[in-house]
């Protein structure tokens, strides 16, 4: 069997480098030569028309110092076109002495009657002189007999100001490409002393993006944005990154659904964006801490808020309005147990009442016990009922006073309160009760004839609620800050953080355009007054022609 035949190597060919570093340090060589050789070329160019100007502008001068010399006109009218006359002589004086290729002196028919070449002497001139001949001087670079010059001509005037001939001087064209080649180092020179600057400037530049960008290749670069672009929108918590203005840098899908922003809010001041309060405040860093909560709409955030090093910040949104949900549902459960526990308890003891009182065959008694105890817990029941006609709120306060005894607090109805069944959001105004009487009920609770006063009117389709208690009140400063998220006196309950309740109380009462306030009455503690407008329902509208209620709740 024959041994397998190696695969061929292909040869590595030379592509265009990925890394960062190699590209940009080539693209900015690339650039600086291209600079160099277009500022040099730039240069020449004009270099090169300067120096035919200086060369005829030269020739022209030679040819009209030559023919301001009379002797030179008057040998011409006076003497022969020969080798070694007068003419000849004058003019090849003149050559030598000032460098001149030639230096040609011609009568009105264009006879030479000087010449570097002797032997053309006495013969027509190779160009057309009439110009010269008609009293024009006339710069030009054109070849004649000589080869290529840069050429004057003049007109040769007589004492009587007649043109009896033309003059006309050459100067090598090759001596003028010479110069202009002698130039040509120099400018190399400085040209390639320019690349080497700019080089070295590409390596440092090169050198500084390769730190920045830690070596990587565009390639990688594009990718790693893509897989960012993909990550925020993708990730269901939400991510606002600031510039050190204040503007939005950037804003992900999540943070534009939790702060009910539209994608064009990027690029935009946050205060403008989202308005003053507090979710501009956390976010913009004027609120300091870990694990803020805010409200926004109708939902509970917890932001937190990591500075950049160019000034800006990165803040994070998590949506906690489930949890506090499940919290809220968590506490209406435990005040349920609560309830129930103080109804077994307070049964027991009548139980053990009633017992001891039939053991005693004391009938009678035991019949009037039982009869007092029904009608006490009637009365309230009925108290409640009479007044407020929602059986969910009515349940609410049922409950709550049982809560109340069990903790020695009072709990009644203001005089006055009529409540009808005609609630546009029941469940919202079940919050709003909820959180106040228990608020009320931690202030009472331990005071002196601790009383709770719970009190509901209406007007046209305003509900007016107010909960009075005997508690310590409070304080005229701090009558704004307890309906500010985070506020409160509480302890940390075990689902989450306190403050929310009595801000959440009033972000529900200004979205119905109402009001949520408090102050301090005159007998002492504290009066929770909320006006909620738009409230209840037209009289006579059926359930089928109720609004869609609101299902957001307060959070203790």
């Amino acid at each position: 069997m024959s041994a397998p035949q190696p695969t061929p190597r292909r040869p590595r060919r030379l592509g265009w480098p990925q890394r960062v570093f190699s590209q940009v340090l080539l693209m900015q060589l690339a650039i600086a030569t291209g600079v160099t050789v277009l500022a040099t070329g730039l240069f020449l160019a004009p270099l090169s028309t300067q120096l035919d100007d200086e060369a005829m502008r030269r020739a022209l001068a030679i040819a009209q110092s030559t023919a301001a010399q009379p002797q030179i006109a008057e040998s011409l009218l006076t003497t022969a076109p020969v080798p070694g006359g007068p003419v000849q002589s004058a003019t090849e004086r003149i050559r030598r002495s000032t460098g001149a290729e030639y230096v040609v002196v011609m009568d009105r028919h264009g006879v030479r009657w000087s010449h570097t070449d002797t032997r053309r002497i006495g013969k027509v001139v190779s160009t057309d002189p009439s110009e010269a001949l008609a009293g024009g001087e006339i710069m030009e670079i054109d070849s004649g007999t000589l080869g290529r010059s840069a050429r004057g001509k003049v007109p040769l005037r007589d004492n009587a100001d007649h043109i009896v001939g033309a003059v006309s001087v050459g100067i090598a064209y090759d001596s003028v490409r010479a110069r202009l080649l002698a130039a040509i180092p120099g400018l190399l020179a400085y040209a390639g002393g320019a690349l080497a600057v700019g080089a070295l400037a590409a390596y440092l530049i090169s050198r500084r993006i390769q730190r920045q960008t830690h070596d990587l290749a565009f390639s990688d670069i594009s990718a790693l944005l893509t897989e960012r672009e993909a990550m925020l929108h993708s990730i269901r918590e939400g991510v606002v990154a600031l510039d050190r203005t204040g503007r939005i840098r950037l804003l992900n899908d999540e943070a534009q659904r939790l702060l009910g922003l539209d994608s064009d809010a990027a690029g935009r001041p946050l205060d403008d964006v989202l308005g003053r309060g507090r979710t501009a405040d956390v976010l913009a860093g004027r609120v300091v801490g870990d694990d803020l909560l805010t409200v926004r709409g109708n939902r509970v955030l917890l932001a937190n808020r990591m500075p950049t090093a160019d000034g800006g910040a990165v803040a994070t949104l998590r949506d906690r309005t489930e949890l506090e949900h499940l919290g809220r549902e968590l506490d209406s459960t435990r005040g349920l147990i609560d309830a129930l526990r103080a109804q077994d308890h307070e049964h027991a003891n009548r139980l053990h009442t009633l017992l001891g009182l039939l053991e005693l065959d004391m009938h009678e008694d035991a019949m009037e016990f039982v009869t007092e105890v029904v009608g006490v817990h009637r009365a309230t029941a009925e108290q409640v009922t009479e007044k407020v006609r929602d059986p969910l709120l009515a349940a609410l306060l049922v409950g709550k006073a049982t809560v109340a005894a069990e903790r020695g607090v009072s709990l009644r109805m203001a005089p006055g309160t009529l409540l009808p069944d005609r609630l546009v959001d029941p469940r919202g105004l079940v919050t709003v009760v909820g959180n106040l009487v228990d608020n009320a009920l931690d202030a009472a609770a331990g005071s002196d004839d601790a009383l709770i006063e719970v009190g509901l009117r209406t007007d046209g389709r305003t509900v007016v609620l107010r909960v009075r208690d005997s508690g310590p009140g409070v304080p005229p400063e701090h009558r704004e800050s307890v309906f500010t998220e985070g506020w409160s006196t509480k302890e940390l309950p075990a689902h989450g953080k306190r403050g929310l309740g009595l801000a959440m109380v009033r972000r529900l009462a200004e979205r119905q355009g109402g009001s949520a306030t408090v102050d301090g009455p005159p007998e002492g503690g504290a009066e929770f007054t909320v006006v909620l407008p738009e409230a209840l329902t037209e009289p006579g509208l059926t359930d089928t022609q109720l609004p869609e209620p609101d299902l957001t709740g307060g959070v203790q």
